[in-house]
């Protein structure tokens, strides 16, 4: 089979590979469409160590089963693998298993290719009346809805009532996915701050965002960070209110940025989140089939073999769309 494959930094290269052989539990996947996400591009940087090259990244991956009872079932992919028997797995927060892997990172081979071997039960079906491409945005939104309701639950248990207002730092498919989620949860007034001039116009004009290209006046209940560098860490510290949540999903730095002496005399929240829960995931697909995420038709759908031009938009702040989906071809 084709497969985009990571052969060091900033090096991409469409080759042929073996397909994969399902293990007990498993199912071949069919990959229809795959998103380029932040951590994609982090490992095709270089500045990821648990991405080696050589490797197959991508893990934003919806299809179809090939083989087996289930052939010809269209799924999106859940594409965090978990033990199921720990006690993180047993208490439904299966994301923090000490042993999880995660497709596009060893041992697992990821989603930028023709076929993926995946458990069963990381496989959600896909309703006829909504388009794989779609579907293939339950991963990065299911980031927004897991970090939203960690936000909702952390008011409530300090005894305030729900969010009405709140911030995104970031306008791709991470800040959106969040934005959207916010929404779809019930909360009304949204802002997202995204200095890409292209990125905004798309997020206002296509996506039904109030977009702004720098930082507002602040008083927010939920800042939401979707980039995760310390210029937005700062930011976060500015923009939440008194006794607000902020939540920490982006990857972009390790350190610096936030203001702790702020945080701790006004009793903001810090919350680092990690993917989603198993639960999350079928929730996200769920508001997506239902349409309470929007029409989600703000992609860049390109094949496959464009892969590192893709990449190379990314990087140089040609892509003006939140996600590029790429599509495989299946003729080896």
């Amino acid at each position: 089979m084709k497969a985009l494959v990571y052969l060091g930094p900033e090096r991409l290269e469409v080759l042929e590979v073996s397909r994969p052989v399902p293990s007990e539990g498993e199912e071949l996947v069919r990959v229809e469409a795959v998103g380029v996400c932040g951590s994609d591009m982090h490992a095709f940087l270089g500045h990821d160590p648990r991405r080696p090259a050589p490797l197959i990244l991508g893990h934003e991956a919806a299809g179809v089963i090939d083989g087996g009872p289930r052939d010809g079932l269209r799924v999106t992919v859940n594409p965090l693998v978990t033990c199921g028997a720990c006690p993180a797995c047993r208490t439904g927060r299966d994301n923090l298993c000490p042993s999880r892997q995660i497709i596009s990172m060893p041992p697992r081979e990821g989603a930028f290719a023709g076929w993926v071997a995946m458990p069963s039960r990381n496989l959600v079906a896909i309703p006829e009346d909504v388009r794989t491409e779609a579907a293939a945005l339950t991963e990065p939104l299911a980031c927004g809805w897991h970090g939203v309701k960690l936000a909702r639950r952390a008011l409530a248990a300090a005894g305030d009532g729900p969010a009405s207002r709140a911030l995104v730092l970031g306008g791709g498919a991470i800040g959106l996915g969040a934005a959207l989620s916010l929404a779809a949860q019930g909360v009304e007034d949204v802002t997202i701050v995204e200095p890409n001039a292209l990125r905004r116009t798309v997020l206002i004009e296509r996506c039904g965002q109030r977009a702004v290209a720098q930082e507002t006046a602040g008083g927010f209940d939920v800042v939401i960070d979707g980039v995760g560098f310390a210029a937005t860490r700062a930011s976060a510290s500015r923009q939440t209110r008194p006794g607000g949540v902020i939540v920490h999903i982006g990857l972009g730095e390790d350190e610096g940025g936030l203001d702790v002496r702020r945080m701790t005399l006004q009793e903001i929240a810090f919350i680092g989140t990690y993917t989603y829960t198993a639960e999350d995931f079928r929730e996200t697909a769920a508001a997506i089939f239902d349409g309470h995420m929007g029409a989600l038709d703000w992609t860049d759908i390109r094949p496959l073999g464009d892969g590192p031009a893709a990449f190379a938009d990314i990087r140089a702040g040609r892509a003006a769309a939140p996600k590029i989906i790429l599509i495989p071809r299946h003729d080896g």
